[in-house]
């Protein structure tokens, strides 16, 4: 976790904070609690790195790879996207992607994704806060946590045989959160001045 530096615009003591996208003004409210995020950034990093983790094997968990897949063909300015569908970042690679992270991404902020499972009122919405993933956790793998921001989107139902939930998601449910995730990203990322002023 890292502290503000800075005194931003809004701060968000409250954090993470869970969004439904179908609720009026989510879009609005999502993408100005990104970019105040964002911004605290200012001081510590000079470029972001959108960490898209999950699989395109299980329909729940390519939640991030969905993600990643739209990112990578929007111009984002001093921003890299890690994780698509043609190519994963999951459990059996993150260590390699960790690698990767340490050494030619040093001064990148990492804002990580994945689909995680909650309770039933909550699936659908997406949280968003400071701090990192636990990657795998949704079907009970122990991995190292990833990430100094997150978002998550609540895919299915936690509790009983998490695997099989996550392999019988609708894909038709998981796009949407998807596009609505990457989309949102777009335009805080668009207007955040700490990565706009990089150039």
């Amino acid at each position: 976790m890292h502290p503000p530096t800075k005194i931003v615009k809004k701060t968000y003591s409250s954090l993470p904070v869970t969004i439904d996208p179908r609720a009026e003004k989510a879009r609005s409210s999502f993408v100005q609690i990104l970019g105040s995020l964002l911004d605290e950034l200012d001081d510590h990093y000079s470029q972001l790195l959108v960490l898209c983790i999950g699989s395109d094997r299980s329909t729940g968990d390519s939640l991030g790879p969905l993600v990643g897949s739209v990112l990578q063909n929007l111009p984002l300015e001093n921003t890299i996207v890690l994780g698509t569908l043609s190519r994963p970042v999951h459990a059996l690679n993150l260590p390699k992607t960790r690698e990767l992270l340490a050494n030619e991404y040093k001064s990148a902020a990492i804002l990580a994704i994945d689909a995680c499972l909650g309770r039933k009122s909550k699936v659908g919405c997406l949280e968003i806060g400071k701090g990192s993933v636990y990657p795998g956790a949704a079907v009970k793998k122990s991995i190292s946590p990833v990430g100094d921001l997150f978002i998550t989107g609540i895919v299915n139902v936690a509790g009983f045989m998490e695997e099989l939930v996550l392999q019988s998601t609708r894909l038709g449910f998981v796009f949407p959160l998807a596009q609505f995730i990457s989309l949102g990203i777009y335009k805080a990322v668009s207007d955040s001045e700490w990565l706009n002023k990089k150039n």
